[in-house]
């Protein structure tokens, strides 16, 4: 599934993995699903076998969930340097209004569907809809997998009440 991009047989085993905590709690943000969300990150977060580092990034990506930027600072000083670091320090640059230092940021990550992302929110913090919806389009089109299932959930969400809006 990490290379798929059709979005009907991701859902179909994102829904499946109920069982998995670690691959569930990908369908139950995307699909804004609190309660499975809570019970799912107990789960991860009481996994004896899984690393510090490891449950660092489900709760800075929980605490992004949320808009809890105390959760996403404290869960990025136990996380390694990676792009996943950067990702989640860009977002709390972007949540603070520094989208200066946030595009500073972007350079240092290598994948390129996070790049995209994190523009899209730049500019969507910004006011600037339409360049935000160019980002968030290209954000898809490069991602593949769970990420793509995540970011085409959320961007559906988003981009269909702003255009209901602008109407």
């Amino acid at each position: 599934m990490a290379w798929e991009t059709r979005m009907d047989r991701l859902e179909s085993f994102l829904r499946k993995k109920q069982s998995t905590p670690y691959i569930y709690i990908f369908y139950a943000t995307a699909n804004r699903l609190d309660e499975e969300v809570e019970l799912t990150m107990e789960k991860l977060m009481s996994n004896t076998s899984a690393s510090k580092s490891t449950k660092s990034n489900y709760q800075a990506a929980y605490g992004a969930y949320r808009k809890d930027l105390f959760t996403v600072r404290k869960a990025v000083r136990e996380m390694r340097k990676s792009d996943y670091r950067t990702y989640y320090e860009t977002f709390i640059l972007i949540e603070e209004w520094e989208s200066e230092r946030a595009k500073e940021h972007l350079s240092s990550i290598k994948r390129e569907w996070m790049r995209f992302a994190l523009l899209a929110e730049i500019e969507r913090k910004l006011n600037h809809h339409q360049q935000a919806e160019v980002f968030a389009a290209k954000a898809v089109q490069v991602s593949k997998g769970i990420n793509r299932y995540t970011m085409t959930k959320e961007y559906e969400r988003y981009y269909t009440k702003v255009q209901q809006a602008h109407r």
